[in-house]
């Protein structure tokens, strides 16, 4: 039985499809990545696992339990980190949780329990009683994943979880999510920040324009770009001048417009470089950077959609 199975997910809103029927799966016990570029459905996808939209067709299930058939089942199995903070300012961490805790029906001594022992895995049993309005945004991010954790799911889905916090906060979140796996929990994570998903993921999933473009181990995600080397370059010309010329050199498989520069896919660098400067010179230009990446997650991600993560 799969910790989450989706089947042939769809999602239109009226003439617009949002999802186009994406399938995959995340085994018990493993942390599945899924990326796209902003519009590429990774929103509705989540919604959609959480019971909080429902889809045009296809099915999803918890743990062999159906989202649309069984929420009760589903909810109780699940635990959401949403990207937003949805906690209550004026109030202190433990009253936070505490609120939380009752609102997933723990009672009593049981409710203490694990509020305490929420408090000691987000590492702020020392700033318990403090209202969350003095916090930082990486300790409200601390206190947002304890909320999802207080009824001790098996699965947990986490939205962006340390957008914009500080390396420190960012750190202790990514070293809190890798022990709770090893513990057991499995984690369905989104992230614009591709190291993360390099670092935590089983396995990563990429989706673009409501579509399941590529799924698998890094690795094998990385094979799809063979050995190539991904180079980064500024030109003072219009790329628009530049990238016919460009295209004309041997060795070069693929060239990407992305945040002002031009991306190049090459199988040796060292090789086609002196042709590009050669080729820039010609026509009047000069490169005025190069930035060399050998083959990672960023260079099949840009490979597979033409787009840089945050685009």
């Amino acid at each position: 039985m799969y910790a989450i199975q989706v089947a042939n997910l769809k999602k239109n809103y009226g003439s617009f499809s949002a999802l186009k029927g994406i399938s995959f799966v995340v085994e018990q016990g493993e942390i599945l990545s899924l990326l796209g570029p902003n519009g590429a459905g990774k929103s509705t996808t989540i919604s959609i696992l959480c019971g909080l939209i429902q889809p045009t067709s296809g099915e999803v299930t918890i743990l062999g339990h159906s989202v649309q058939n069984e929420p009760m089942e589903t909810r109780a199995a699940l635990g959401v980190v949403p990207q937003e903070i949805a906690l209550y300012p004026d109030l202190s961490a433990r009253e936070n949780l505490n609120f939380w805790a009752a609102m997933y029906g723990l009672r009593g001594a049981t409710r203490k329990q694990r509020v305490d022992e929420t408090l000691e895995i987000i590492g702020l049993t020392d700033r318990q009683k403090d209202k969350v309005s003095k916090f930082s945004g990486g300790m409200k991010r601390r206190v947002n994943l304890g909320v999802a954790l207080l009824h001790r799911p098996p699965v947990v889905i986490m939205d962006e979880p340390t957008v914009g916090i500080d390396p420190q906060s960012r750190r202790y979140i990514l070293e809190n999510i890798k022990q709770l796996n090893k513990q057991g929990m499995t984690v369905l994570y989104t992230t614009h920040y591709m190291e993360e998903a390099e670092e935590l993921s089983d396995h990563i999933a990429i989706i673009d324009n409501g579509m399941l473009i590529a799924y698998g181990t890094h690795r094998e995600l990385i094979r799809l770009v063979g050995e190539q080397t991904r180079i980064d370059l500024t030109v003072t010309l219009e790329p628009e001048k530049v990238i016919p010329a460009w295209k004309q050199v041997e060795g070069i498989s693929q060239i990407d417009r992305t945040d002002g520069r031009i991306s190049v896919l090459a199988t040796d660098s060292n090789r086609v470089l002196p042709y590009l400067f050669e080729a820039t010179a010609r026509l009047g230009g000069r490169i005025t950077s190069v930035d060399i990446l050998e083959p990672n997650l960023e260079a099949v991600f840009l490979h597979l959609t033409g787009k840089a993560l945050r685009d």
